[in-house]
Order: structure tokens, then C-alpha cells, then sequence
């Protein structure tokens, strides 16, 4: 089976659409280069939403500083791909301020306590999540549409028409929220292989409790949160300990596993993004160059060769045992 790669970018305004597809492209490449498995051709498709909630995207050539569309984090190659160890005693605070957050923020049916809090928290922080949860609307001619239904409906379509391949979605920052939506919504014909959350906000309370809180008014069947049915093989969740969107690391512990007994597999890594002497450890480009997140696409990328090779192995040792040599040198199948 033939095999994609698709990206969803996170929240923000971005540079053009082509722009930023080669960007991620080529942070993935220089990933697979450094460790040692370089690929002339990958396909990927990256969905784009920006335009939706951002008319005019960022301009790299502009030059004021002070216009809303110069682009001050552009993609740059990596100056060293050294590792920074997480600190223990930073992670155990950070886990124990999740645990807490939970606590105030979450009913045990994961309702949201203090409801108006946490949709100022969102409104303040984080613009295009609060247009994505609330009533705001995209007009395109004499349509209307909930911004949320629209982002959502680009996901599905690329879905929809790339479903007979194998696809491994990348999915950073706001993208991973949209991509848990769809799958969770999809019908299980439209699945991905494996799926790569990267700087995602999923395991923070107030979202937690929106998911939660749609799928209680859409009637579903199961409670809490889980992995989605739709997810086949793999969910590998990647976070820097200093990115300040993916506050809580371990999704794991938020999402039960799907009926295949698929979890959330958390693993924290350095972003070493950095332009400019300035270091953004929630950028896309930093994660999709690591090298952990390399080897997760290089697996992806060779699944179906191992299992080939594993399959003639196996079929050309079947053949041979078979195979007898009597005394005299006159062969038998075992007939």
C-alpha cells in the first residue's frame, strides 16, 4: 500500500500555503538526514487553514518589524541538533501542577468547573482556539459556516481522498486538537496508520473538558476521552518541557486506550529551534526535525518493506525445510 504523509499546522497566522508546506517538508528531511536516512521523495500534503481565521498570511518579504505580517520565526536549518535532558525536578512539578489543574478545572465527569474562567483563559490566550470553541463564523461568497466545521471539513476531505494509502498525520500545536475531533467523528473507513501529536494542548484541562463536554451533547457511546477507533497502529505524542502550549507532557494518562489497546505513547524531546539568537521550543519546524520524530517517520516510511521481507524470509526457509538430500544425492519434497 502506497503511503502519505499529512501535516495540520497549529494555531497562528503562517506564511502562503506553498511556503509553509516546503518549510515542513524540509524540517522532516533534515530529520531523516541527521539520522542517517536521507529520501529524495516523500510524498505530503499539508492542510492549510490559516486563511480561515487569517485573511492575509505573513509576508517573508516584508521588512517592518512592526507590521502584523512580518515573519519573525521563518524555517532555518538546525545549528546543532544537541540534546537538552529534561530536568527531574522541573518534570515532577510540572506533573504535579497538571495533576492539580485537573482537580480544579475537572468534575469527575470531566465537566469544566468554573466554566467562564476557563473560556476567558481562552479568549485572552489563544484567539483562533477561542474562534474554533465558540459560535464565531467564515462567510466565503454566500456561504456561512462555523469556523470549526470548516477547519474540521478540510481535515476530512484530505482524509477522505488520500483513504486508500497508508497515512501518518502530523499534527502540531491547535492541529492537534482538530485532528482528534476528526478522527474521533470520522467514520472508521478514514482512519490513519499512526498518528504524531507535536507541542499539542490536548492533555490541558479546559480542553479535555470541551471534547468531553461535545461528545456528551452529540450523544456518543462512550464517556471520557479515549483514543480514537480510527487510529490503526500508533499515537506517539512529542513535547519540548519548555514549550509553554503543551503544558501538560503526558497525555497518556488522559486518554484511555481504543478497542485495539492503542495508548498514547508520551516521549519528551528537545526543540532546537532557534533564529536569530531566539529560542521558540513550541516552533513546528524544531519538532519535525527531531530525531526521535525521524526515526517515527522512517518506521512509518518501511513498514510494509520489513513486512515483505520478513514475509519472503519466512516462505523461502518454508520451501527449503521441505527440501531433503538422501545418501545417494537424489532430492525429495517430502512427497
Amino acid at each position: 500500500m502506497s503511503k502519505i504523509i499529512i501535516g495540520i499546522h497549529g494555531l497562528g497566522n503562517k506564511p502562503p500555503e506553498k511556503l509553509l508546506k516546503k518549510w515542513w517538508k524540509a524540517s522532516i528531511c533534515e530529520g531523516l538526514n541527521a539520522i542517517g536516512q536521507p529520501r529524495l521523495f516523500i510524498r505530503f500534503k499539508l492542510v492549510y487553514w490559516a486563511h480561515y481565521l487569517h485573511p492575509q498570511p505573513l509576508n517573508p518579504k516584508e521588512r517592518n518589524e512592526n507590521s502584523p505580517y512580518y515573519l519573525d520565526e521563518p524555517y532555518v536549518p538546525a545549528a546543532t541538533f544537541t540534546k537538552k535532558k529534561p530536568g527531574r525536578i522541573m518534570k515532577r512539578v510540572l506533573d504535579y501542577v497538571d495533576k492539580q489543574l485537573d482537580k480544579i478545572f475537572l468534575n469527575d465527569d470531566l465537566s469544566i468547573n468554573f466554566s467562564s474562567i476557563a473560556d476567558s483563559f481562552i479568549h485572552h490566550f489563544f484567539i483562533d482556539l477561542d474562534a474554533y470553541y465558540s459560535s464565531a463564523c467564515i462567510q466565503r461568497g454566500k456561504e456561512v459556516q462555523l469556523a470549526r466545521d470548516k477547519i474540521r471539513e478540510k481535515l476530512t476531505h484530505i482524509l477522505k481522498k488520500h483513504r486508500r494509502k497508508d497515512i501518518l498525520l502530523i499534527a502540531h500545536s491547535m492541529g492537534s486538537i482538530v485532528a482528534y475531533d476528526v478522527l474521533s467523528q470520522c467514520d472508521a473507513k478514514i482512519g490513519v496508520d499512526t498518528l504524531i501529536t507535536i507541542g499539542s494542548p490536548l492533555g490541558i484541562p479546559v480542553i479535555i473538558g470541551k471534547i468531553a463536554g461535545e461528545r456528551k451533547s452529540d450523544h456518543h457511546t462512550q464517556s471520557g476521552v479515549n483514543v480514537p477507533e480510527t487510529i490503526r497502529r500508533a499515537w506517539y505524542n512529542f513535547s519540548d518541557i519548555e514549550d509553554k502550549v503543551a503544558l501538560d507532557h503526558s497525555l497518556g494518562d488522559d486518554y484511555a486506550p481504543n478497542s485495539r489497546n492503542i495508548r498514547v505513547i508520551d516521549q519528551l524531546i528537545s526543540n532546537t529551534y532557534e533564529v536569530n539568537h531566539h529560542k521558540n521550543p513550541h516552533k513546528s519546524y524544531g519538532y519535525l526535525r527531531a530525531p526521535e520524530i525521524a526515526r517515527v517517520i522512517h518506521n512509518f516510511l518501511m513498514f510494509d518493506r520489513s513486512r515483505f521481507r520478513n514475509w519472503l524470509s519466512a516462505t523461502v526457509n518454508r520451501i527449503f525445510s521441505r527440501k531433503t538430500i538422501h545418501p545417494k544425492g537424489i532430492e525429495s519434497h517430502g512427497f
